[in-house]
């Protein structure tokens, strides 16, 4: 056989296996990528959750939320852009438990409650739920609430965050008339504003943190307080 046309036929073969193995490598490196830059924002998440906490909305900066974090203030910058919306994510981590884009509503957890037959069932596995998203979100509502005082992009959001709290807990609501469980007398609004109250990140603090209720002391009193306002 001819020299040149072996020689050619070993040079293709092993640009082709270069090729081939050269795919996974950037398919590898892209997650790899990927996987790092979600390490980074989730640290950048929880150094804002720190801070915020000990020096406010307002007393924490991006350079100390940077520092905390182990990043430059540019990477902040690059993947935020500004405070507002480092608490923006906080507040969606919080409620959500992670940072995937998904409604609270077509969660696990909420689709659990809204598919339940059985209204004592339902209002009880509604109480566990929300209890473990105020667990999350009481201490970052109340440095909202604060914060709104003087910021009014944060006024504007925390307008947001209790309109869209109401959307959903108005569904619950929706679902116990639909199994035609409401006490007499009660119409939707009214069920709904008793949720509103009772599931409050303010009363859940007052409870937790300054009674030094346990979290299943609080799950107990929620369900029951909520089956015997809201069931015949």
């Amino acid at each position: 056989m001819n020299t040149k046309i072996i020689h050619s036929f070993y040079l293709n073969v092993n640009k082709e296996n270069m090729t081939q193995s050269s795919k996974p490598k950037r398919r590898y490196n892209s997650t790899r990528r990927q996987a790092q830059a979600n390490e980074t924002r989730r640290q950048i998440i929880e150094a804002a959750r720190k801070l915020f906490s000990i020096q406010g909305y307002s007393g924490a900066t991006i350079d100390s939320i940077a520092q905390e974090a182990g990043v430059s203030s540019e990477t902040v910058y690059a993947i935020f852009g500004n405070k507002r919306t480092i608490l923006s994510n906080l507040i969606d981590t919080s409620v959500g438990g992670d940072n995937l884009p998904i409604p609270l509503l077509q969660r696990a957890g909420p689709q659990t409650v809204l598919q339940e037959n059985d209204p004592v069932r339902l209002l009880n596995l509604f109480a566990q739920d929300i209890s473990e998203i105020l667990e999350r979100i009481a201490p970052i509502f109340e440095i909202t609430r604060i914060a709104a005082k003087t910021e009014p992009d944060i006024a504007d959001m925390l307008k947001h965050m209790l309109a869209q709290r109401m959307q959903n807990l108005a569904a619950v609501t929706r679902r116990i008339g639909t199994l035609g469980s409401l006490r007499e007398g009660l119409d939707d609004e009214q069920a709904t504003d008793i949720i509103w109250v009772t599931t409050s990140p303010e009363v859940f603090s007052l409870l937790r943190i300054d009674r030094g209720w346990t979290k299943e002391h609080y799950i107990h009193w929620l369900s029951d307080t909520l089956i015997r306002l809201l069931l015949p």
